[in-house]
Formats: C-alpha cells, structure tokens, sequence
C-alpha cells in the first residue's frame, strides 16, 4: 500500500520510477498494489485559509490547523501549507510548514504502473470501493503485479 498520496510525494520522476520499480520487484507475481492519490481540484482557493482543525489539547492549551494550497502548475506541484496555532493563556505560538505533492492524473500514474510491470484492477472514487470520479476527494488505484 502507498496511502495519502505518498507516490505524490516522489517530485521528481525519476524517483517515482524507481520507487515503482522496487515494488514490482519485491512484490510476488499477481500481488496487489494499492496507491491512493491526492486529486488535482479545480478550485484549490476553496482551502486558503481553511481551519481544518481546532479543540483543546490537554487543559491548558488550545490547538488550531490552518491549511491552504497554492499550486505551480508550470512544474504540476501543489504545495500545501499548514499553520499549527497553539494557545496557551496569552501565548501563542505559530508553527509552519508545507508538503510539496506532485499534480499526477489517474492516466499518467496508470501509465506508469503499467511500465513498471502492474495491470490495472480497478480506480476507485473513495475507500469503499464507490466509482471513481474526477471530482473526488481521493483518487485510489488498485493494481496487479504482472
């Protein structure tokens, strides 16, 4: 398995490649593979600035996740920016950082299974086996090792 769209993760491709190579090569034949894939929306505006989290942590502290997504489309990058606040009493502490995914569509991450040995079972709209769909929050694709 490679959930939450860790292959997306791989920014270059030649990495990806390898990395698919390794599981072909471990992988028994007719062994399954199952990835997931962070979809490329069409409206990623929708999530700047969008609290995603927030509650009590412990008794004294409060904790709030503040995400937003930008995207470079010239390098087919979505960069996800996350801002953890924590308040304690009057002070506030900010910590930043962002996970950098690379924009893949289910054709051009099929066609690469494909090249590194795996056939397609099936590509999913969620993970109860629903249609897949474009519009879906989750991309997941089942793949056989030939």
């Amino acid at each position: 398995m490679a959930p939450y769209g860790i292959l997306q993760s791989l920014t270059r491709e030649r990495d990806l490649k390898e990395t698919l190579a390794s599981v072909a090569r471990v992988l028994r034949r007719g062994g399954l593979f199952v990835i997931d894939l962070v979809p490329d929306l069409p409206r990623w505006s929708e999530y700047e600035g969008r609290k995603s989290l927030a509650g009590a942590h412990g008794s004294k502290s409060h904790l709030t996740l503040v995400e937003s997504v930008r995207q470079d489309r010239r390098r087919r990058l979505t960069i996800f920016d996350h801002e953890y606040i924590e308040r304690r009493g009057r002070e506030r502490r900010v910590h930043r950082f962002s996970l950098t995914f690379r924009t893949l569509s289910v054709p051009q991450m099929a066609s690469r299974l494909e090249a590194a040995g795996f056939k397609i079972d099936a590509v999913l709209g969620d993970y109860l086996g629903g249609p897949w769909d474009s519009r879906a929050d989750v991309w997941v694709i089942l793949a056989r090792r030939r």
